[in-house]
């Protein structure tokens, strides 16, 4: 199925790697979104699960092997064009993730990656649903590790 203009929306996934304080994210290399930060992710492939998905597309992006955990939140993305036609619809699966092994690198649809923390995430350049997805996260993470102690 063609991403752009497409017949019915698209279902994708991001994954939401948390460590150490710190989220990763990583700049777009393909459109949609081509140059911007975002969260690792992309559209589910046939006969693969929500998860397999978001853990194929953390290793394609960022190189780690990852646990996709708990949903954080389900997404409604739909961008116009200048005609105002839909020119992408996506609904996205964010998972929480944890790092199970690997060293982060760019990769595939990636230019480059950073980790960020909750307090760099309020200026950094990336969409405001994505930064709130990614709020949810480390407040999750913090809610977690208060429980644990």
């Amino acid at each position: 199925m063609k991403r752009d203009y497409p017949e019915r929306p698209i279902v994708g996934v991001g994954a939401v790697i948390v460590e150490n304080g710190r989220a990763l994210v990583v700049r777009r290399g393909t459109e949609p979104l081509k140059g911007e930060w975002s969260i690792p992710g992309g559209v589910v492939e046939l006969g693969e699960t929500l998860r397999q998905a978001a853990v194929r597309e953390a290793k394609e992006e960022t190189g780690l092997e990852v646990e996709a955990g708990e949903v954080l939140e389900v997404i409604d993305r739909i961008m116009r064009d200048t005609q105002q036609k839909i020119q992408y619809h996506y609904v996205l699966v964010d998972f929480l993730c944890r790092r199970i092994s690997g060293e982060a690198c760019a990769a595939a649809d990636s230019t480059e990656l950073r980790w960020i923390t909750a307090a760099e995430l309020e200026s950094f350049p990336i969409a405001a649903s994505a930064a709130a997805v990614v709020r949810k996260a480390f407040e999750l993470q913090n809610h977690t590790a208060r429980s644990s102690s």
